[in-house]
């Protein structure tokens, strides 16, 4: 089943299928019509998988949910760098089953805003949304949260003037305690915020967001919107002590939502175990997808899906040679898959030289025309021909990456390479400065810096090189080298060593340029020691939450669960080399 926006995969027929993609359809109507300018569809897919009862849900869901004592799910949200996973269970008899997946859908709605967005209000609104009912006609906002509601009275209220200030690198934000005030009293003040502004036609929350677009302070943004922040403090502990959490209703029966548009098709099994396969891989349940996709080739050599999901699971488990080889397969039999063509550009690539560097622009022209909004074909295209010394191009494509996703520091460093290609160091540094200033963490600044001064180490040695030509023969002048790209200080080898996994909070993250990553997994066990030297190459997923944006390892991954998978390497220094990383919130 394919809606205008959603891809819905089920096992309980036509009409369960159709209802739920109208429901689906229905709750992003909502998102556009409560946030119309905030609002965005991402360039992956949106794949719903619904799960008619608890068996088959059990059948793709995590593996470390099917233990004994662990909760049961009603409902499974999942980014992976190739698409946005839904796994809801249609028999699910709690109150909110899907509140995880509205709660992290809106952080996918809001993404596009998240370098401004002040996180109490991201929060807040997430928390306000999560336990909306959706219905065949209506949908009703504001229902409030239990948990939430004794916790606040519970416990003293974080000032306004913090709130309005909590970011990312916040003890609000990381500190269990601290955190559940945090979102509690982000939802709280939203769900005042937003009631009061329903029941008098007014727009204070639109108007704070305006302003905080427009780069005004969030405290400031906060008093010019909703007035005195002191009054709003003691207006908000009223409202909490009342406990009087009221509801309104939006009617969707006028929402633009075409039902006779879906477009229905009755999946042979082969189709749908190639796409069960390509979500086992991204639970970690990489044993079970081998199986289906291996049956699946055993039955039809030349099935061009099959051959896209072994791609994805030997890139997974770090068989790269593998995974190359079967996307490579997969192009040759028709796909049309973008992350095709797109990964077996980026797998090749690494080989370049020659028939390789056009075989790797073919497959991103082909990925950029099959989705020409996903900014990484873009970004890896630019860079291939910077490689190739065509460098007009180059820059060209690379600022149409800046344009898909503005957010991410590494388009706006690889826009300078290309400057710094073409001999344009001014220009090169006034796009790093310009970057200097997106950077909201220690890793993008970092980065930035560094570049900064290589370039100026390059202008140094550009200027010492000169003054040597216009020295009087016969003068010594000692020599200097500059080494403008330091070697890595682990090796750059094929991570096909015995494969382990660690699991554990990240610690001790740092990066150095280009690309090198160092960290720390640590767990009440051991504590293993990883690398890599491209984590442009890593296998990122994250499980139970929506990144804010691009996700850049040397700023958000410090602090953070994950399941690692690695390679053995030659350095006996250090654990080995990262294949994967799932982050879990």
């Amino acid at each position: 089943m394919i809606s205008a926006h959603f891809t819905v995969l089920t096992d309980a027929g036509e009409k369960q299928g159709r209802h739920i993609a109208d429901q689906f359809e229905r709750m992003r109507w909502m998102f556009q019509t409560l946030h119309p300018k905030l609002n965005v569809d991402p360039a992956q897919p949106i794949v719903v998988l619904a799960s008619r009862n608890q068996k088959s849900f059990a059948a793709l869901e995590p593996q470390a949910y099917l233990a004994k004592g662990q909760i049961k799910l009603g409902g499974l949200f999942l980014q992976t760098p190739d698409r946005y996973y839904m796994l809801i269970r249609l028999d699910a008899t709690e109150e909110h089953p899907y509140a995880t997946i509205y709660h992290e859908y809106t952080h996918l709605q809001f993404a596009s805003a998240s370098e401004w967005l002040p996180l109490w209000i991201n929060e807040g609104f997430a928390e306000f949304l999560q336990n909306t009912d959706i219905r065949n006609k209506d949908v009703l906002l504001g229902q409030p949260s239990v948990d939430d509601i004794l916790y606040l009275r519970q416990n003293r209220l974080i000032l306004l003037s913090v709130l309005f200030s909590v970011d990312h690198n916040s003890p609000y934000y990381h500190e269990e305690q601290k955190g559940s005030v945090f979102y509690a009293e982000s939802w709280a003040l939203t769900h005042y915020l937003e009631m009061t502004d329903h029941e008098k036609g007014a727009n204070r929350l639109g108007d704070y967001l305006r302003l905080v677009s427009q780069q005004v302070d969030p405290v400031t943004a906060g008093e010019e919107a909703f007035g005195d922040l002191k009054k709003l403090q003691a207006l908000l502990d009223s409202y909490i002590e009342a406990g009087n959490y009221k509801q309104f209703m939006l009617s969707s029966a006028a929402a633009p939502i075409d039902e006779s548009a879906f477009k229905v098709r009755l999946l042979t099994p082969a189709e749908t175990d190639a796409a069960h396969a390509d979500f086992l891989v991204d639970v970690q349940r990489t044993a079970e997808a081998r199986a289906l996709l291996e049956a699946l080739l055993k039955q039809d050599p030349a099935n061009a899906r099959a051959h896209e999901g072994m791609g994805h699971l030997e890139q997974r488990e770090g068989n790269l040679d593998a995974a190359r080889k079967s996307y490579e397969l997969a192009v040759k039999l028709g796909s049309q898959s973008y992350l095709a063509h797109y990964y077996l550009a980026e797998l090749t690539m690494t080989q370049g030289g020659g028939e390789l560097d056009k075989q790797v622009e073919e497959s991103l022209r082909a990925a950029i025309r099959l989705n020409p909004r996903f900014a990484p074909a873009y970004g890896l295209l630019a860079e291939a021909l910077a490689m190739q010394r065509e460098n007009d191009e180059a820059r060209q494509i690379n600022v149409k990456a800046i344009e898909l996703d503005p957010g991410n520091v590494t388009y706006r460093v690889n826009a300078a390479n290309i400057l710094i290609s073409m001999e344009r160091y001014t220009d090169a540094q006034a796009v790093l400065r310009t970057a200097a200033k997106m950077a909201t963490h220690s890793g993008d600044k970092a980065l930035v810096e560094n570049r900064l001064g290589e370039i100026a180490q390059i202008q140094a040695m550009r200027a010492q090189a000169a003054a040597q030509a216009a020295t009087p023969a016969g003068t010594h002048v000692e020599e200097q080298v500059v080494d403008v790209v330091p070697a890595p200080k682990h090796p750059t080898e094929p991570r096909d060593g015995p494969k382990h996994t660690a699991e554990g909070v990240i610690r001790s993250v740092t990066c150095a340029y280009p690309s090198d990553l160092e960290f720390r997994v640590e767990s009440s066990k051991k504590s293993v020691s990883l690398y890599s030297n491209d984590y442009f190459k890593i296998d990122l997923s994250v499980v139970g939450f929506t990144p804010q944006g691009s996700m850049n390892p040397c700023k958000d991954f410090e602090g953070m669960k994950a399941r690692i998978e690695y390679a053995e390497s030659s350095d006996k220094t250090v654990d080995g080399q990262v294949i994967s990383i799932e982050l879990r919130k």
